[in-house]
């Protein structure tokens, strides 16, 4: 089973390298359904190998000079803290079982995949839906909706910091609306504010007592940045739409599918 989740942490990269976003979401259910992982340790290595592999392609969009890094700070900083916090405060005080009706029982792990579940469904919609067209040109001047850009980074942070996931479709229509941005300059900025909450953020698991299995981490992110090169070459021969729906379409059924999973059986 090691050798399939190597493969598809491949895939996780490869899909962030076409589509720019959506990859990661498939990275906590690949970890708890074919590594073994449980849902809570799963969700912080998520941060680690999501956070590593936005750091890379964040690098690359900032030598093409599609990163803001004004905007990096002033969405990063409450992201940040929401994740921070989220992770080395909220998360623990979480009971292991939440509720009981009849013979279900609500438990910290199943929640955290029901709600995981529920941020790969509404990221699916993002990715099928076709995108609005934006008036923004290029070149012109940003316009910052301070307050908005504030709050929504800190509840992005929130989110992370809950299921582990980079937030990248919430970030991006944030930028474009709430900024004023480019598309181009939008996924290039996103990529350093993801990677910057989901490192720290990982950092905030790294204060309490689990156990990190070091080895699993570093492969699954050694292959998972690689995916993300491969994805970058294969941009010049695939389209990119076609795909992220495709893509979209497949993160819906499985989304369904946990939740199903973990509520039925």
């Amino acid at each position: 089973m090691e050798f399939i989740g190597y493969a598809l942490a491949a895939l996780v990269g490869i899909s962030l390298g076409l589509i720019g976003s959506g990859g990661s979401i498939l990275t906590v259910p690949i970890l708890v359904y074919v590594m073994g992982v449980a849902p809570v340790i799963a969700t912080a290595y998520s941060l680690f190998i999501v956070g590593s592999t936005a750091l890379v392609g964040g690098m690359q969009s900032a030598m093409q000079k599609k990163v803001d890094f004004k905007t990096v700070l002033i969405f990063g900083i409450p992201s940040i803290a929401g994740v921070y916090a989220t992770r080395a405060w909220i998360l623990p005080v979480i009971p292991q079982e939440i509720f009981t009706v009849g013979s279900f029982v609500l438990t910290k792990d199943v929640a955290i995949m029901i709600l995981f579940a529920i941020v790969m469904i509404l990221a699916s919609v993002s990715m099928i839906r076709p995108g609005k067209k934006t008036v923004t040109e290029e070149n012109s001047p940003m316009k910052y909706n301070y307050p908005l850009i504030l709050l929504e980074g800190g509840l992005v942070g929130i989110l992370t910091g809950l299921v582990g996931a980079g937030g990248g479709f919430l970030i991006i229509p944030a930028l474009v609306l709430l900024a004023r941005m480019p598309m181009k300059l939008a996924v290039g900025t996103s990529l350093f504010i993801i990677a910057a909450k989901s490192l720290i953020g990982f950092i905030g698991d790294l204060q309490g007592d689990e156990i990190i299995d070091w080895t699993l981490l570093g492969a699954f992110t050694f292959f998972s940045v690689l995916g993300i090169f491969i994805g970058n070459y294969l941009t010049k021969f695939v389209s990119g739409n076609g795909l992220k729906k495709g893509f979209g379409w497949f993160v819906l059924a499985m989304g369904i599918y946990i939740i199903i999973k973990e509520t039925m059986f």
